[in-house]
């Protein structure tokens, strides 16, 4: 068993600096109607980004990156979804429907949903992505017809919105 299996992962009741985006990630989270949102956070230029990922009915899961430039173990903590964090919810989040899974092809790469669905959770997503702190990335996922695929949908502020189903990747026209 390797070690940090040994060790289980580590649960927190804070993460610090970090806290305002668990509280913007979860409020999104409700109020988009999605099944997850992730953010790559911007910690600055002189520090590597920290994964934040928030999932319903999941521990928030944080995932710092090696202390050491040259080390290769991250650390991952867990936060209770419901803990109670020191940090006010953002102002000005999008809220989404809740929608039906989307349908999707692969193959042919289209996505079939409620009329303008997919752009009311692109607009959710674009406005996260200009809460958090810098040049962070936010994605949120929805359900789709295949449980094993959701609909990724990512974006930074000021840049185009990017559409992920499994490996495949589509730029949203604007």
């Amino acid at each position: 068993m390797a070690e940090e299996e040994a060790e289980g992962i580590e649960v927190v009741l804070t993460v610090g600096e970090l806290d305002p985006v668990v509280v913007a990630l979860r409020e999104f989270l409700h109020q988009a109607n999605a099944i997850q949102v992730q953010a790559v956070v911007d910690m600055g230029d002189d520090q590597a980004p920290v994964l934040v990922s928030c999932g319903r009915l999941e521990p928030i899961e944080v995932v710092y990156p090696p202390e050491d430039p040259e080390g290769e173990e991250e650390r991952v903590v867990h936060l209770p979804h419901a803990t109670p964090l020191n940090a006010a919810p953002p102002e000005g989040l999008e809220q989404v429907p809740p929608l039906p899974p989307f349908e999707i092809s692969v193959l042919e790469g289209t996505v079939t949903g409620p009329l303008g669905g997919v752009e009311a959770a692109a607009r959710a997503v674009t406005r996260l992505s200009e809460i958090l702190p810098g040049r962070s990335v936010a994605v949120g996922f929805w359900p789709t017809d295949d449980v094993e695929l959701p609909l990724g949908i990512a974006a930074r502020a000021g840049e185009g919105v990017v559409l992920t189903i499994g490996e495949e990747q589509f730029q949203l026209p604007e």
